[in-house]
Protein backbone atom coordinates (compact mmCIF):
# COMPACT_ATOMS: atom_id res chain seq x y z
CA UNK A 1 0.00 0.00 0.00
CA UNK A 2 1.51 3.60 -0.59
CA UNK A 3 -0.03 7.39 -0.76
CA UNK A 4 2.70 9.28 -2.71
CA UNK A 5 4.52 11.36 -0.78
CA UNK A 6 3.09 10.09 2.08
CA UNK A 7 3.48 6.68 3.44
CA UNK A 8 4.64 3.36 1.74
CA UNK A 9 4.20 0.06 3.40
CA UNK A 10 5.84 -2.79 2.59
CA UNK A 11 4.85 -6.06 2.43
CA UNK A 12 7.02 -7.38 5.47
CA UNK A 13 5.39 -4.67 7.61
CA UNK A 14 8.00 -2.04 7.49
CA UNK A 15 6.26 2.01 7.28
CA UNK A 16 8.20 4.89 5.33
CA UNK A 17 6.53 7.87 5.91
CA UNK A 18 8.58 10.51 3.94
CA UNK A 19 9.12 13.92 5.69
CA UNK A 20 6.79 16.07 3.48
CA UNK A 21 5.43 18.46 6.24
CA UNK A 22 8.45 19.42 8.38
CA UNK A 23 8.12 19.09 12.68
CA UNK A 24 9.28 22.40 14.40
CA UNK A 25 10.10 22.28 18.18
CA UNK A 26 7.49 23.93 20.39
CA UNK A 27 10.36 26.39 21.06
CA UNK A 28 9.77 28.24 17.71
CA UNK A 29 8.93 31.99 18.40
CA UNK A 30 5.71 32.70 18.38
CA UNK A 31 4.26 36.72 17.67
CA UNK A 32 0.73 35.65 18.53
CA UNK A 33 1.15 35.83 22.23
CA UNK A 34 1.45 32.08 23.11
CA UNK A 35 3.26 29.79 24.60
CA UNK A 36 4.04 26.54 23.91
CA UNK A 37 5.52 23.02 25.17
CA UNK A 38 5.85 19.68 25.06
CA UNK A 39 4.47 17.54 27.65
CA UNK A 40 4.55 13.62 28.20
CA UNK A 41 1.40 11.66 28.85
CA UNK A 42 2.41 8.35 29.00
CA UNK A 43 6.22 7.27 28.63
CA UNK A 44 5.78 3.86 28.02
CA UNK A 45 3.88 4.09 25.16
CA UNK A 46 5.41 7.33 24.02
CA UNK A 47 2.28 8.74 23.84
CA UNK A 48 2.64 13.07 24.15
CA UNK A 49 0.93 16.20 23.70
CA UNK A 50 1.66 20.18 22.89
CA UNK A 51 0.10 22.67 25.16
CA UNK A 52 -0.59 25.98 23.32
CA UNK A 53 -1.77 28.83 26.41
CA UNK A 54 -2.19 32.45 25.82
CA UNK A 55 0.18 34.46 27.63
CA UNK A 56 -2.33 37.10 28.87
CA UNK A 57 -3.74 34.18 31.25
CA UNK A 58 -0.31 34.38 33.62
CA UNK A 59 -1.76 37.85 34.77
CA UNK A 60 -5.39 36.99 35.00
CA UNK A 61 -7.31 34.81 37.62
CA UNK A 62 -9.94 34.51 34.74
CA UNK A 63 -9.98 30.40 33.63
CA UNK A 64 -9.43 29.19 30.16
CA UNK A 65 -11.72 26.50 28.38
CA UNK A 66 -9.80 23.43 27.78
CA UNK A 67 -9.62 22.47 24.21
CA UNK A 68 -8.02 19.30 23.53
CA UNK A 69 -7.11 18.96 19.86
CA UNK A 70 -6.50 15.52 17.30
CA UNK A 71 -4.33 16.55 14.04
CA UNK A 72 -5.66 14.89 10.72
CA UNK A 73 -3.77 12.54 7.93
CA UNK A 74 -6.34 9.49 7.72
CA UNK A 75 -5.27 8.31 11.09
CA UNK A 76 -1.83 7.14 9.25
CA UNK A 77 0.16 10.12 8.79
CA UNK A 78 0.52 13.66 10.88
CA UNK A 79 2.20 14.91 14.30
CA UNK A 80 1.60 17.46 16.68
CA UNK A 81 4.66 18.95 16.17
CA UNK A 82 3.93 19.73 12.39
CA UNK A 83 4.50 22.72 11.57
CA UNK A 84 1.14 23.46 9.82
CA UNK A 85 -0.74 22.20 13.08
CA UNK A 86 1.46 24.37 15.25
CA UNK A 87 1.08 27.38 13.40
CA UNK A 88 -2.92 27.00 13.49
CA UNK A 89 -3.36 25.85 16.76
CA UNK A 90 -1.33 28.78 17.59
CA UNK A 91 -3.18 31.00 15.69
CA UNK A 92 -6.47 29.69 17.53
CA UNK A 93 -5.21 29.83 20.82
CA UNK A 94 -4.30 33.48 20.60
CA UNK A 95 -7.54 34.52 18.91
CA UNK A 96 -9.80 32.04 20.82
CA UNK A 97 -8.64 32.66 24.21
CA UNK A 98 -8.10 28.97 25.52
CA UNK A 99 -5.61 26.39 26.07
CA UNK A 100 -5.11 23.82 23.18
CA UNK A 101 -3.53 19.81 24.19
CA UNK A 102 -2.51 18.57 20.90
CA UNK A 103 -2.24 14.66 21.18
CA UNK A 104 -0.20 12.91 19.33
CA UNK A 105 -1.98 9.71 19.26
CA UNK A 106 -0.51 6.77 17.99
CA UNK A 107 -0.60 6.03 13.71
CA UNK A 108 -1.67 3.74 11.86
CA UNK A 109 -1.37 0.46 10.46
CA UNK A 110 1.21 -0.03 12.96
CA UNK A 111 -1.66 0.87 15.65
CA UNK A 112 -4.75 0.29 14.05
CA UNK A 113 -8.23 1.87 15.04
CA UNK A 114 -9.16 1.77 18.08
CA UNK A 115 -5.82 2.94 19.05
CA UNK A 116 -6.02 6.49 18.34
CA UNK A 117 -9.31 6.30 20.36
CA UNK A 118 -7.96 4.59 23.28
CA UNK A 119 -5.18 7.51 23.18
CA UNK A 120 -7.65 10.15 23.30
CA UNK A 121 -9.62 8.72 25.84
CA UNK A 122 -6.10 7.79 27.70
CA UNK A 123 -5.16 11.58 27.09
CA UNK A 124 -8.29 13.30 29.07
CA UNK A 125 -7.57 10.75 31.68
CA UNK A 126 -4.54 11.92 32.47
CA UNK A 127 -5.61 16.04 32.27
CA UNK A 128 -8.33 14.33 35.11
CA UNK A 129 -5.68 12.92 37.30
CA UNK A 130 -3.18 15.59 37.34
CA UNK A 131 -5.40 18.52 37.70
CA UNK A 132 -6.34 16.84 40.83
CA UNK A 133 -2.97 16.14 41.30
CA UNK A 134 -2.14 19.54 43.65
CA UNK A 135 1.63 18.72 43.20
CA UNK A 136 1.25 18.01 39.90
CA UNK A 137 4.52 19.09 37.22
CA UNK A 138 1.80 20.06 34.83
CA UNK A 139 -0.02 22.62 36.87
CA UNK A 140 1.84 26.16 35.23
CA UNK A 141 -0.95 25.67 32.40
CA UNK A 142 -3.44 23.15 34.00
CA UNK A 143 -3.90 26.13 37.07
CA UNK A 144 -5.52 28.35 34.27
CA UNK A 145 -7.70 26.10 32.85
CA UNK A 146 -11.53 25.51 33.60
CA UNK A 147 -11.79 22.09 33.38
CA UNK A 148 -15.67 22.21 33.56
CA UNK A 149 -15.26 23.51 30.39
CA UNK A 150 -14.32 21.08 27.91
CA UNK A 151 -13.92 20.77 24.13
CA UNK A 152 -12.82 18.17 21.87
CA UNK A 153 -11.63 19.32 18.72
CA UNK A 154 -10.05 18.18 15.63
CA UNK A 155 -9.86 17.95 12.23
CA UNK A 156 -10.41 15.23 8.82
CA UNK A 157 -8.89 11.73 10.87
CA UNK A 158 -8.48 13.97 14.09
CA UNK A 159 -12.70 14.89 14.36
CA UNK A 160 -13.49 10.99 13.46
CA UNK A 161 -11.16 10.81 16.89
CA UNK A 162 -12.90 13.59 18.57
CA UNK A 163 -16.21 12.10 18.12
CA UNK A 164 -15.55 8.45 19.02
CA UNK A 165 -13.70 9.74 22.54
CA UNK A 166 -16.86 12.28 22.84
CA UNK A 167 -19.20 8.83 22.50
CA UNK A 168 -17.24 6.82 25.13
CA UNK A 169 -17.08 10.07 27.70
CA UNK A 170 -20.85 9.42 28.31
CA UNK A 171 -20.51 5.74 27.89
CA UNK A 172 -18.00 4.87 30.72
CA UNK A 173 -15.39 4.39 29.62
CA UNK A 174 -13.70 8.32 30.39
CA UNK A 175 -15.69 10.01 33.67
CA UNK A 176 -17.75 12.99 32.84
CA UNK A 177 -17.69 14.60 36.33
CA UNK A 178 -18.18 18.08 37.47
CA UNK A 179 -14.26 18.27 37.02
CA UNK A 180 -13.99 17.04 33.68
CA UNK A 181 -17.22 18.38 31.99
CA UNK A 182 -17.65 18.29 28.10
CA UNK A 183 -19.27 21.21 26.97
CA UNK A 184 -18.88 20.79 22.94
CA UNK A 185 -16.94 18.65 20.13
CA UNK A 186 -15.87 20.75 16.96
CA UNK A 187 -15.22 18.46 13.80
CA UNK A 188 -13.45 19.91 11.04
CA UNK A 189 -14.23 18.18 7.45
CA UNK A 190 -14.21 14.62 9.86
CA UNK A 191 -13.20 12.16 7.66
CA UNK A 192 -15.87 9.43 7.58
CA UNK A 193 -16.78 6.74 4.78
CA UNK A 194 -19.04 4.38 3.45
CA UNK A 195 -19.68 1.38 1.10
CA UNK A 196 -22.49 3.42 -0.50
CA UNK A 197 -20.85 6.25 -2.35
CA UNK A 198 -22.05 9.70 -1.94
CA UNK A 199 -22.60 12.24 -4.77
CA UNK A 200 -19.55 14.71 -4.10
CA UNK A 201 -17.29 11.40 -3.54
CA UNK A 202 -18.17 10.03 -6.73
CA UNK A 203 -18.46 13.30 -8.77
CA UNK A 204 -16.55 15.62 -7.10
CA UNK A 205 -13.75 16.68 -9.02
CA UNK A 206 -10.54 17.12 -7.42
CA UNK A 207 -7.24 19.32 -8.08
CA UNK A 208 -3.93 18.42 -8.27
CA UNK A 209 -3.45 19.88 -5.22
CA UNK A 210 -5.97 18.07 -3.08
CA UNK A 211 -5.41 16.38 0.17
CA UNK A 212 -7.82 14.17 -0.52
CA UNK A 213 -9.16 11.85 -3.14
CA UNK A 214 -11.57 8.82 -3.24
CA UNK A 215 -8.79 6.44 -3.71
CA UNK A 216 -6.51 8.04 -1.06
CA UNK A 217 -9.54 7.94 1.01
CA UNK A 218 -9.71 4.40 0.68
CA UNK A 219 -5.86 3.89 1.36
CA UNK A 220 -6.27 5.30 4.02
CA UNK A 221 -9.48 3.23 5.23
CA UNK A 222 -7.62 0.06 4.71
CA UNK A 223 -4.87 0.95 6.72
CA UNK A 224 -6.79 2.29 9.69
CA UNK A 225 -9.59 -0.20 10.33
CA UNK A 226 -9.36 -3.43 12.06
CA UNK A 227 -8.70 -6.34 9.65
CA UNK A 228 -11.61 -7.82 7.48
CA UNK A 229 -13.48 -4.39 8.01
CA UNK A 230 -15.70 -2.94 5.43
CA UNK A 231 -16.18 0.93 5.20
CA UNK A 232 -19.63 0.07 7.29
CA UNK A 233 -17.74 -0.37 9.89
CA UNK A 234 -18.97 2.35 12.53
CA UNK A 235 -15.21 3.42 13.31
CA UNK A 236 -15.64 4.46 8.99
CA UNK A 237 -19.72 5.03 9.06
CA UNK A 238 -21.21 6.61 12.45
CA UNK A 239 -24.65 6.40 10.33
CA UNK A 240 -24.56 2.78 8.57
CA UNK A 241 -27.13 1.24 11.89
CA UNK A 242 -29.34 4.58 10.83
CA UNK A 243 -30.28 7.44 12.85
CA UNK A 244 -32.00 5.16 15.94
CA UNK A 245 -28.24 4.54 17.39
CA UNK A 246 -27.27 8.53 17.40
CA UNK A 247 -30.27 9.22 19.01
CA UNK A 248 -28.94 7.20 22.02
CA UNK A 249 -25.79 8.72 22.50
CA UNK A 250 -25.81 11.72 24.98
CA UNK A 251 -23.61 13.89 22.60
CA UNK A 252 -23.25 17.97 23.76
CA UNK A 253 -23.44 20.96 21.21
CA UNK A 254 -22.05 19.79 18.09
CA UNK A 255 -20.06 22.38 15.37
CA UNK A 256 -19.03 20.15 11.57
CA UNK A 257 -16.85 22.46 9.33
CA UNK A 258 -17.71 21.65 6.07
CA UNK A 259 -15.62 22.44 2.71
CA UNK A 260 -17.66 23.24 0.03
CA UNK A 261 -14.75 22.16 -2.65
CA UNK A 262 -14.32 18.79 -0.24
CA UNK A 263 -14.34 14.94 -1.68
CA UNK A 264 -16.32 14.68 1.88
CA UNK A 265 -18.66 17.48 2.30
CA UNK A 266 -22.00 15.70 0.97
CA UNK A 267 -20.82 12.99 3.78
CA UNK A 268 -20.42 15.50 6.61
CA UNK A 269 -23.43 17.43 5.58
CA UNK A 270 -25.73 13.97 5.73
CA UNK A 271 -23.97 13.44 9.00
CA UNK A 272 -24.63 16.86 10.55
CA UNK A 273 -28.10 16.65 9.59
CA UNK A 274 -28.47 13.01 11.15
CA UNK A 275 -27.68 14.77 13.74
CA UNK A 276 -29.85 17.47 14.17
CA UNK A 277 -32.97 14.78 12.97
CA UNK A 278 -31.24 12.57 16.12
CA UNK A 279 -32.14 15.45 18.56
CA UNK A 280 -28.70 17.00 19.07
CA UNK A 281 -27.74 20.33 18.80
CA UNK A 282 -25.79 20.89 15.81
CA UNK A 283 -24.20 24.03 14.17
CA UNK A 284 -23.15 23.62 10.44
CA UNK A 285 -20.57 25.98 9.08
CA UNK A 286 -19.85 25.69 5.07
CA UNK A 287 -16.67 27.19 3.67
CA UNK A 288 -16.90 28.21 0.29
CA UNK A 289 -14.16 28.16 -2.56
CA UNK A 290 -12.14 25.82 -0.40
CA UNK A 291 -11.46 22.03 0.08
CA UNK A 292 -10.04 19.70 2.28
CA UNK A 293 -7.50 20.53 5.21
CA UNK A 294 -7.41 24.12 3.88
CA UNK A 295 -6.84 25.85 6.99
CA UNK A 296 -3.41 24.05 7.41
CA UNK A 297 -1.99 22.95 4.18
CA UNK A 298 -3.58 26.70 2.51
CA UNK A 299 -3.38 24.55 -0.63
CA UNK A 300 -6.79 27.25 -2.11
CA UNK A 301 -6.47 31.07 -3.01
CA UNK A 302 -9.15 31.86 -0.19
CA UNK A 303 -7.39 29.58 2.33
CA UNK A 304 -5.84 32.11 4.69
CA UNK A 305 -9.27 34.25 4.78
CA UNK A 306 -11.55 31.18 5.60
CA UNK A 307 -9.15 30.01 8.30
CA UNK A 308 -9.74 33.37 9.87
CA UNK A 309 -13.61 32.80 9.41
CA UNK A 310 -13.07 29.53 10.73
CA UNK A 311 -11.26 30.44 13.79
CA UNK A 312 -14.01 33.27 14.48
CA UNK A 313 -16.60 30.51 14.04
CA UNK A 314 -14.62 28.51 16.53
CA UNK A 315 -14.44 31.08 19.05
CA UNK A 316 -17.50 32.72 19.07
CA UNK A 317 -18.30 28.64 19.38
CA UNK A 318 -16.85 28.82 22.65
CA UNK A 319 -18.03 31.78 23.75
CA UNK A 320 -21.84 31.04 23.49
CA UNK A 321 -21.27 27.82 24.98
CA UNK A 322 -19.36 29.28 27.72
CA UNK A 323 -22.47 32.21 27.92
CA UNK A 324 -24.82 29.31 28.33
CA UNK A 325 -23.58 27.51 31.09
CA UNK A 326 -22.92 30.84 32.73
CA UNK A 327 -26.41 31.50 32.29
CA UNK A 328 -27.63 27.77 33.74
CA UNK A 329 -25.41 28.26 36.84
CA UNK A 330 -26.84 31.75 37.48
CA UNK A 331 -30.56 30.68 36.88
CA UNK A 332 -30.10 27.65 39.51
CA UNK A 333 -29.18 30.57 41.92
CA UNK A 334 -31.56 32.96 40.82
CA UNK A 335 -34.58 33.79 43.20
CA UNK A 336 -36.50 35.87 40.75
CA UNK A 337 -39.34 33.77 39.01
CA UNK A 338 -39.28 35.98 35.88
CA UNK A 339 -35.42 36.32 35.99
CA UNK A 340 -34.79 32.67 36.45
CA UNK A 341 -37.63 32.11 33.50
CA UNK A 342 -35.37 34.15 30.83
CA UNK A 343 -32.13 33.17 31.57
CA UNK A 344 -33.42 29.29 31.18
CA UNK A 345 -34.95 30.24 27.87
CA UNK A 346 -31.44 31.98 26.73
CA UNK A 347 -29.60 28.93 27.66
CA UNK A 348 -32.04 26.19 25.79
CA UNK A 349 -32.05 28.29 22.29
CA UNK A 350 -30.98 25.63 19.61
CA UNK A 351 -27.94 26.55 17.68
CA UNK A 352 -29.27 24.20 14.55
CA UNK A 353 -28.93 26.18 11.32
CA UNK A 354 -26.17 26.05 8.76
CA UNK A 355 -24.30 28.92 7.55
CA UNK A 356 -22.84 29.62 4.24
CA UNK A 357 -19.36 31.55 4.22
Amino acid sequence: EEIQGLIRVHRDGRVERPPIVPSVSCTVPSERGVTAKDVMINKETNLWARVYMPISCHHSKLLLPLLVYFHGGGFCVGSAAWSCYHEFLTNLASKANCVILSVDYHLAPENRLPMAYDDGSNALMWVKREALNGFSVQKWWLSHCNMSSLFLAGDSAGANIAYNVATRMHMGSTSNTPLLSLKGVILIQPFFGGEERTFSEKHSLQPPNSALTLSVSDTYWRLALPLGATLDHPYCNPLAHGTVKLRDLRLPSTMVCVSEMDLLRDRNLEFSNALAKAGKRVETVVYKGVGHAFHVLHNYQLSHSRTQDMISHIRNFLNQLLLCFMCVVFCSIARDDLVARVVALVSIVSIRYVQKI
